[in-house]
Formats: C-alpha cells, structure tokens, sequence
C-alpha cells in the first residue's frame, strides 16, 4: 500500500487473486467493494479510477477482474487484448455501473476490445438513468449468483444504473423496474414505466462475464446497500469502515465468486 492510499496488494497462496479497477479511491466509494473482499480473505490488487494500469512484468495472472466506474481510456488497447486472452482462458470479467462505465459519462467503453466479450450491448450515446422514484429490481432467472436471497419478498430498490441490452447468448438474471407514484385517497398508486436488464451474465471462450447495471457505492446503489434484516462491518487497509446489510454483502458475494469461478 503506497502512501497515497489509493493502492493496494495482498497475495495469499492458493487463493484467488482479483484484479479491482475504479471506484474513484480506497478512501472514497472504492471502501465497499474492497471492505468486502478484505473481511472475505479475497486478495486483490487495486487500482484507482485517475490511474492508469499496465500488465506488470509477471504478466496478469488475476482469476477476475472488476471494472467499476474506471474509464476506458486508461486501458490502452494492448492491455485490453491482453485482458480479452485471460478471460478466453479461464479468468472472469465483472463490468459494474457507474458515471465512467459501460458508456456513462466519460466511460466510453462502445466499440473497445472488452466491450467485444461484455455480455450486454454497451451504448454509443450516454446511458446513465437517475431515479428519483422507486426502481426495484426483478428476479428473472434462478441463478448461482443471486441464490437465496429474498427477490420477491423484498426486492431491494436502487438509486441509478447504466441501460444495455442483453446480446442474444446471454443470460439477463435481474431486471430493474422503475414506477411513477402519485399519492391517492391515504395510499399511493404505482405506474410502471419499464422495464431494463440489471445482471447479465455470460461467458467468452473458457472465461466467464457479468454485467451489473448499477453501481455498489452510493448514490446510485440506493436502498440496495442495507438490504437485509442485520447488518456487516468491513474495513480494507487504507480505507474507512463500512456498515452495510447482510442481503447486499451476500449478493456481491456471490456475484464475484460465480464471475471468478472460484
């Protein structure tokens, strides 16, 4: 860990190593995610959303990698490449929603080489959906990454995400549906205006994909990060303590051990 806080590297052998991009820093929105993996004993390597990363010497050796909120700008194209041949022989590839993710607002990810094996079409034109009403998410499809969690009793609601569409050999697991309500005599009407895909997942070659909509950070996770009936403490080195819901912390679990295959 540099003196910047914004970096950090733990290798346990035996244990799957994941690769973290974005999320602005360790001691901002990036705490979640990297908290998680730190309380789990999933080590990582993280890189900041403003710095730029290239393959190191010993070549990328990481099970997944997550982009979450990191341009594509600072991926040069032979890092890309070099990304797109570690999925297509074994490793995993998790895109996460943000202001620069999938195209967002300085993403810009339409028409680069790890937008070729994202399970989802990423858009030419800005994506971004604000919800200032309820946007609850859908179960779609039973799959390992959303397990036993409680979809249809309590569907958790979410604050924004990035619009994509499925491509024809993916799997779309979650929804998001967003409803205008009015209040009406002592209780409120709900309208739903729609419908959009949240988690899709897929595979390239021997390596598997996932596309999740929204981001894990407020504001856009919304109420998603204290879903659940008890709450999770997590702390990464060089970053600040989270308090989260054990629902969300399932789920994220889940995600990033069905992506890694591990």
């Amino acid at each position: 860990m540099t003196q910047t806080l914004d970096y950090f590297n733990v290798k346990s052998p035996g244990s799957p190593h994941i690769l973290y991009l974005g999320d602005t820093s360790l001691d901002a929105a990036a705490g979640y995610l990297a908290g998680l993996m730190n309380l789990w004993g999933l080590p990582f390597d993280y890189i900041p959303s403003h710095r730029e990363y290239d393959i190191p010497a010993v070549g990328l050796d990481h099970r997944l990698i997550v982009l979450s909120d990191y341009p594509s700008k600072l991926l040069k194209p032979p890092v890309q490449q070099a990304i797109v041949r570690s999925v297509a022989s074994g490793a995993g590839l998790l895109m996460i929603g943000g202001w620069e993710s999938f195209c967002g607002m300085g993403g810009d990810w339409a028409g680069s080489a790890i937008a070729e094996i994202l399970p989802v079409q990423v858009s030419t034109t800005d994506d971004r959906v604000n919800c200032d009403q309820p946007a609850l998410l859908r179960l779609v499809k039973e799959h390992a990454t959303v397990a036993g969690l409680p979809w249809n009793d309590r569907p958790p609601t979410v604050g924004g995400y990035n619009r994509f569409t499925a491509k024809l050999d993916a799997e779309t697991i979650l929804e998001v549906e967003r409803f205008n309500v009015q209040r009406e005599n002592a209780g409120f009407r709900f309208e739903s205006i729609g419908r959009d895909p949240m988690l899709v997942v897929g595979a390239h070659k021997a390596g598997r994909t996932a596309a999740l909509a929204t981001d894990l950070a407020p504001h856009w996770v919304g109420g998603m990060v204290d879903w659940g009936s008890s709450r999770v403490t997590a702390q990464a080195p060089g970053s600040w303590a989270i308090e989260v819901g054990d629902r969300y912390a399932q789920f994220i679990k889940q995600l990033l051990h069905w992506t890694g295959n591990f």
